[in-house]
């Protein structure tokens, strides 16, 4: 497991932060001063706070009530400016993730403002090429599949963009949440496996890189977070629970010789306020 929590706000956005702002001045699109414009559950407005509050972009950031207190609150400490779309009861839709957009689509005509639109921007890809060369330096060259979710897929993309180039025969297999498997051709519906499953197919969604998708419960992700925190002293999120599930199915099939890498997308502390983590 490689652990991505330990990027400066807790999660693997960092990367994509750090690319899409740094494009984006560098070509004109982002001009000094002009407000940053973003709908996120809340770690990508999280690592987009830190990069803008840094290169001194004022930042607008639309959310929601589906997605922890805590990651709001991160966001805001770091400068944010919030607006929150209501979901129903909680959870994660496609009808929310659309709702999300439309508010962030009405914010970003405003004048020297630019949008930086997560799930059609093709930077937000390079920004994990990163990733995909410490893996195979860290392993060595000695991988032979890589485990992970889907949110707007830019992560697993960009990773396997990498791992591919080095070793074609590795293989990919991307995560999604069992009660929302579009991936698969199934029906949308709502989970609770923040930041990922958005119940369509994302635009930068690239099945050729693909070897395998896996759905996963939400209980059975949550419950995985937990046994990692208890068990194994690692304190991720939901998501990083769901890394793990699909990452033990793969290895059972590959064999105790096979090396399978994953991720620890982010750090608990993101969800200390949710039934991840909070007592009952």
């Amino acid at each position: 497991m490689k652990l991505e929590w330990e990027n400066p706000t807790g999660s693997l956005k960092d990367r994509m932060a750090q690319a899409v702002i740094s494009r984006a001045e560098e070509d004109g699109r982002l001009m000094p001063g002009d407000t940053v414009v973003e709908y996120t559950g809340g770690s990508t407005g999280t690592s987009l706070a830190l990069v803008c509050g840094a290169r001194g972009h004022p930042l607008k950031i639309v959310s929601s009530d589906a997605f922890s207190r805590d990651k709001l609150d991160h966001m805001a400490a770091l400068g944010a400016e919030l607006t929150l779309v209501p979901s129903e009861g909680g959870l994660t839709t496609r009808k929310l993730i659309l709702d999300m957009i439309e508010a962030a689509r009405v914010l970003s005509q405003e004048a020297h403002t630019y949008w930086t639109d997560q799930l059609h921007n093709q930077d937000s890809i390079a920004g994990y090429y990163s990733l995909g060369e410490e893996i195979w330096s860290q392993t060595k060259g000695e991988i032979d599949a890589f485990v992970h979710c889907v949110g707007t897929a830019a992560s697993s993309r960009g990773v396997a963009t990498v791992l591919k180039r080095y070793k074609p025969g590795v293989k990919i297999v991307v995560v999604e949440p069992a009660e929302s498997s579009v991936l698969l051709g199934r029906q949308p519906g709502p989970h609770k496996i923040e930041g990922v499953g958005i119940g369509y197919t994302p635009p930068l969604w690239e099945p050729s890189l693909v070897d395998e998708i896996l759905p996963v419960r939400t209980d059975d992700a949550q419950e995985m977070a937990r046994r990692l925190t208890r068990e194994e002293g690692l304190f991720a999120g939901t998501s990083s629970g769901a890394n793990v599930v699909a990452a033990i199915r793969v290895a059972e099939r590959l064999g105790k010789v096979a090396r399978v890498v994953t991720l620890m997308a982010d750090s608990g502390l993101k969800y200390l306020s949710t039934d991840v983590y909070r007592r009952k």
